[in-house]
């Protein structure tokens, strides 16, 4: 249950932080730039990995989860509960954020910005990268210790990259929420289907490379 909870607490600060950052930088004529955008989800990423990496792997990410249970890295029977904490505390920081700013009209959703096909590529190819080092950055006892580093420098790249195009999601969750409360649910699909592929084939191409049974 403690699992759980962490993955309920920081998918929460991820939504209400980040995508509430995107909130206030439009509502304050761009104060924060994408510039700003992206260091709030990168530096909050490396916040949660080091509180909670060690009980639930900070997951905070549906398809960072379904892409480690595909590779047997955690029980299969967790993946509901994992997903369905991380899908209320995304639920829970986006109504928190529509109480505190019921002016904003899209609560920091990500919507393609160049086509639904280049937006489908980015968050695809980028989600494949950040599984990658995820992985990458886990492995050993030595790289775990600055594991909420690495990969929260690469969040800060990459939706500084993608964040003019797609929005910079990689994350399901993170698109769920806003996307349903605010009622625009047109383009959800590419933020909850890319991502997931994209974990699951990295996935894939790590256990090829490294030989991981």
């Amino acid at each position: 249950m403690k699992n759980y909870l962490a993955e309920f607490i920081g998918t929460f600060a991820l939504v209400f932080c980040g995508t509430g950052a995107v909130i206030v930088n439009s509502l304050t004529n761009q104060s924060l730039g994408l510039l700003g955008i992206s260091v709030t989800f990168g530096i909050v990423i490396t916040t949660i990995i080091y509180c909670f990496g060690s009980i639930s792997g900070a997951h905070i990410n549906p398809a960072v989860t379904i892409a480690l249970v595909i590779g047997n890295k955690i029980p299969k029977n967790s993946i509901l509960g994992y997903i369905t904490a991380q899908v209320l505390g995304a639920f829970a920081a986006s109504f928190l954020l529509l109480l505190i700013f019921p002016e904003t009209k899209t609560l920091g959703q990500t919507t393609p910005q160049n086509g639904a096909l280049s937006s489908i590529i980015i968050e695809f190819i980028l989600t494949f990268f950040l599984m990658l080092t995820i992985l990458k950055s886990t492995s050993t006892k030595e790289s775990s210790k600055i594991a909420g580093i690495i990969i929260g420098s690469s969040v800060i790249s990459f939706i500084l990259f993608s964040g003019p195009i797609s929005g910079g999601s990689f994350n399901p969750a993170r698109s769920l929420a806003p996307a349903v409360i605010s009622g625009e649910i047109s383009t959800l699909w590419i933020y909850i289907s890319a991502p997931i592929l994209g974990a699951v084939s990295a996935m894939s191409i790590w256990k090829f490379i490294y030989n991981k049974n």
